[in-house]
């Protein structure tokens, strides 16, 4: 992983592994759920892609804040979004919106990403 610094100090938000696999985990939601049931598209639908993006877009915004308490707790945040999308994508599942493959492919992106997240904060508290 790459060692967490904020933008000030040169370090390209895209070359950091916990926002690479975030943003792979926004595109695969999005892709899960474009075939959800017309009257979830304002609900669960939604509420799970948002769920999703904000796990990268916190890292991004720590990324770009001016000290590293700052970053972490960004990170944080990162980390209760994530948890907020793994509950609502195993409602999806039990609604029968996602199978049993999709879900456990999408999980196991969360796990990774949970992981991710410790350690870029766990890096980030030294």
């Amino acid at each position: 992983m790459t060692t967490p610094q904020t933008a000030s100090a040169g370090w390209d938000l895209k070359d950091l592994v916990a926002w690479q696999v975030a943003m792979d985990f926004a595109t695969a939601v999005y892709r899960a759920t474009q075939r959800f049931p017309i009257d979830e598209r304002f609900g669960l639908r939604m509420q799970v892609r948002r769920a999703a993006v904000s796990v990268a877009s916190n890292i991004a915004e720590g990324h770009g804040r001016s000290s590293r308490a700052e970053y972490a707790r960004f990170v944080l945040i990162a980390r209760g979004s994530l948890k907020e999308a793994e509950t609502q994508l195993l409602l999806c599942q039990r609604l029968g919106y996602l199978d049993t493959a999709k879900t456990a492919e999408l999980l196991a992106l969360t796990v990774q990403i949970n992981k991710l997240l410790t350690g870029l904060r766990r890096k980030l508290k030294r």
